[in-house]
């Protein structure tokens, strides 16, 4: 087939998620397109914990429908996934010797038993080796280049000495000799080759992207507190912003965290901070100080289940009205949401040249699918991006308003030491010196000046335009955000070749709402505009109903997983 899923389920510690890795490793170098999606529990160890590998000579939109392929490490995995073993799927499972007790049989679907923890405890004398047991296996069933599984290892565990490298290589081939001595492939699945060159690809995940993003905007610094799921972004930068000069700061809390952002900006920096749910809550005062006083800053919120500790490892989209209106008083911002890896890097760029070109906090709401998901890319060239900096106060001015009203709402800012650029950087309302002030006229003034930025962002062009797929003339309209594009985008070409009249609109800036381009795209469908995302109250579409004059029909989810293609047509087909 051209495009594969394989999915792995078992028990957190078993060794899950590396052996899912090197299945993604394997296939991207094989050069083949890949999406991943994992989930694992909260707990270090125990719980269900799964990774699934999408690859494809075609490129990849979502992490889609099912799985082609199915390798149960426990009881618990085949019992979570029993459902999706349907006529033609294939199930690769630990038997005999394993939590699995019984050999399995379903009608329709190709079952290969593997003796996994048996081969791993008695042949090997390692039980950690399972999960090599397990990638031979599959190599061998499905035509995973052993190459590459070899090379993957080897990087892994490289450091670690020969003789893990060799108990690793070992664990493979009793895993592939246990297939090639006791069973007959009878399946139709095999993972294939593509002629693609690797020269100019990379393998990263969301988080890791969102990190390489900030660093080709020219980010300078970096505070955080570490929180699931979006850990790895400070991981990142961790090791790379000090190779440039920059600075990272691991904070007591998020609190912190932003109100160093904010001195660092104010200093001159570029400067973000990555964050989760909870970690955005405690940043709402400090963000409404970042609009009063109008200092740049990027806010990464890799979005999780909520509320409170809420499903700490889980996939949600529920921040939405949090990072659109949290907060007190009225306080301006700008909120962006990437649609895949790729995207992560672009839309990073975008929020930094935003944010430095308004002096405006600007939020990228990433969530726990996309920071976790592994994507094979093309390598970003960082000399193709436009960079944006801050409009900073000439030598010398006779008179320097720090907040002066201006046709844009941009004044223009000083850096600390710059001759006459002295400033009150203060949470207080102020006049256009910077002076504290309390008088009616000048909050007014002040706030309009504030929120005449959010009418040139809607229109720069900075900002990708939302982009419409599908024709014109169509019954119904679909607007995604977030990570559920790629789903929408995938379900509008399955419903269109199925003869069905929709069409969709993706649009990267969430806030300020893009209003005039929505009011047109729904005119096309008579004002029937289908929202979904993952979050219960159907955030976005109770946004649109608000800013806009269309009413949407809102499809939500909040059961911690991705959207599938499928179930989104089903939708559609219901809606129309």
């Amino acid at each position: 087939m051209s495009d594969l899923i394989i999915r792995i389920g078992g028990e957190g510690g078993e060794g899950i998620i590396s052996a899912g890795d090197m299945v993604a490793q394997a296939a991207a170098h094989s050069g083949l397109n890949i999406l991943t999606f994992k989930t694992f529990p909260a707990e270090i160890r125990g719980g269900y914990a799964m990774y699934q590998t999408r690859f494809s000579t075609e490129t990849i939109k979502s992490e889609g429908s099912g799985f082609q392929v199915f390798c149960a490490f426990n009881q618990e995995a085949l019992d979570n996934n029993m459902e999706e073993l349907i006529p033609g799927t294939v199930l690769v499972y630990d038997y005999p010797g394993g939590d699995i007790k019984e050999e399995v049989k379903i009608d329709g679907v190709t079952c290969y038993n593997v003796p996994m923890s048996r081969i791993a405890k008695k042949d090997l004398e390692m039980y950690r080796a399972k999960n090599m047991v397990a990638l031979g296996a599959l190599s061998e069933l499905f035509d995973i280049d052993e190459a590459s599984v070899r090379e993957t290892i080897q990087g892994k565990f490289g450091k670690k000495g020969e003789a893990v490298v060799n108990t690793n290589f070992k664990a493979i081939e009793a895993g592939s000799s246990y297939i090639k001595e006791n069973h007959k492939k009878t399946d139709q699945y095999t993972m294939g080759k593509s002629d693609k060159k690797m020269d100019d690809v990379i393998i990263i995940s969301g988080n890791d992207a969102a990190g390489l993003g900030a660093l080709i905007a020219g980010c300078d610094f970096l505070s955080l507190y570490p929180i699931t799921p979006a850990t790895e972004v400070a991981i990142f930068l961790s090791k790379m912003l000090p190779r440039k000069n920059g600075t990272i700061v691991q904070a007591e809390d998020e609190i912190a965290s932003l109100g160093n952002v904010l001195g660092a900006s104010f200093g001159g920096a570029k400067a973000m901070t990555s964050t989760s749910g909870p970690g955005l809550s405690l940043m709402q005062e400090l963000l409404g100080y970042a609009s009063m006083a109008e200092l740049p800053c990027v806010v990464v919120n890799v979005q999780r289940g909520g509320p409170s500790t809420g499903l700490p490892t889980k996939h949600e989209q529920s921040d939405l009205f949090m990072a659109v209106h949290g907060g007190h008083g009225d306080a301006p911002r700008v909120v962006l949401s990437p649609e895949n890896v790729s995207d992560i890097i672009d839309i990073m760029v975008v929020a930094f040249n935003i944010s430095e070109k308004y002096q405006i906090p600007v939020l990228v709401l990433s969530d726990g699918s996309l920071g976790f998901r592994t994507e094979s890319i093309p390598a970003p060239d960082p000399k193709s991006y436009t960079i944006v900096n801050r409009e900073k106060m000439t030598d010398g001015q006779a008179e320097y308003k720090r907040y002066q009203l201006t046709k844009s709402g941009v004044s223009p800012i000083s850096i600390p030491g710059q001759p006459g650029g002295n400033y009150i950087c203060t949470g207080l309302e102020h006049k256009e010196s910077s002076a504290p002030s309390f008088a009616p006229a000048d909050h007014v003034a002040q706030s309009d000046k504030r929120f005449k930025k959010l009418d040139d962002v809607v229109k720069d062009s900075l900002i990708p335009a939302p982009e419409k797929q599908g024709d014109d003339d169509a019954e119904l309209g679909v607007m995604s955000w977030g990570s559920t594009m790629g789903t929408v985008r995938e379900a509008v070409d399955m419903a269109i070749a199925e003869g069905l009249k929709v069409k969709a609109l993706h649009s990267r800036l969430v806030w300020p709402v893009p209003v005039d381009v929505i009011e047109e795209f729904a005119k096309g469908c008579n004002g029937k505009v289908l929202i979904p995302e993952i979050n219960y109250q159907g955030q976005l579409a109770e946004i649109i109903k608000g800013k806009t004059s269309l009413d949407p029909i809102s499809y939500r989810q909040c059961d911690g997983l991705p959207m599938s293609p499928e179930n989104l047509l089903a939708k559609i087909k219901e809606v129309l």
